[in-house]
């Protein structure tokens, strides 16, 4: 039998749950709020991160009232990041500040980081595996790198980057915001950068994501079949 790899406590990881998209392909509703087995997904992604992280961050652009009625710190992307090009920070189309992706959630996630290291997850994933900060950390560990993410196999052998699911230092702040002060948002590209790694899961479903209405319905079949260990507690409000 091998030996189990060291890793992170929880106390040592903060977790922040991305919510800032447009969900343009929903029709542009916020999708943290969107139903899921009968309660917004964003309290299933609360439950599922809840025991992996000692603090708890919500990244969310819109309806601020309802995700901080989960008691949690809601933080709105910066947008007053000073791009190099000044077309970057306004939407040609909308005039309204442009969508930096979820880097920008990242960012402002590190800037509010209480701890060394930070675990963020999209809040549209809802099966997302409950070791996900144990196994990420253990690579970090392992190669003394500053960022690992997740990547899964699909029965074809097809690996996929699941980038999203991501945790890094803190002290990569100045290194996000310099990148995408650039004007730059391809977060491959900022891994790139960095000194960072991944970690392989053989289970493809555990990062499906609810892109439409019908993925979200093909999601929510997935569940009933996760054996009930792999299910989290219902989300314990912050008191």
């Amino acid at each position: 039998m091998s030996a189990v790899a060291p890793s992170l406590p929880a106390t040592a990881l903060s977790g922040l749950i991305l919510a800032g998209g447009r969900a343009e392909r929903m029709g542009g509703i916020d999708k943290g709020l969107v139903p899921y087995l009968n309660r917004p997904l964003i309290e299933t992604a609360l439950a599922r991160l809840q025991g992996q992280v000692s603090q708890l961050m919500i990244n969310a652009n819109r309806n601020r009232s309802n995700y901080e009625s989960y008691g949690y710190p809601v933080l709105a992307d910066d947008h007053l990041i000073k791009a190099s090009k000044p077309s970057t920070t306004i939407d040609s189309v909308t005039s309204q500040p442009a969508y930096f992706g979820p880097l920008a959630g990242f960012s402002i996630g590190l800037k509010h980081c209480q701890t060394e290291y930070l675990l963020t997850v999209p809040c549209d994933s809802p099966l997302f595996p409950l070791d996900l900060g144990a196994r990420l950390s253990a690579e970090l560990l392992r190669g003394q790198f500053d960022l690992v993410y997740a990547r899964s196999a699909d029965s074809t052998g097809q690996v996929w980057n699941q980038a999203v699911f991501c945790l890094m230092k803190k002290n990569l702040r100045v290194s996000l915001e310099q990148f995408l002060a650039s004007g730059a948002r391809k977060i491959d590209r900022w891994f790139e950068l960095v000194n960072s790694s991944f970690v392989l899961f053989d289970n493809e479903l555990a990062f499906a994501n609810a892109n439409t209405r019908e993925e979200l319905a093909h999601l929510e079949a997935l569940a009933q079949l996760v054996a009930p260990n792999q299910l989290p507690a219902q989300h314990q409000a912050k008191s």
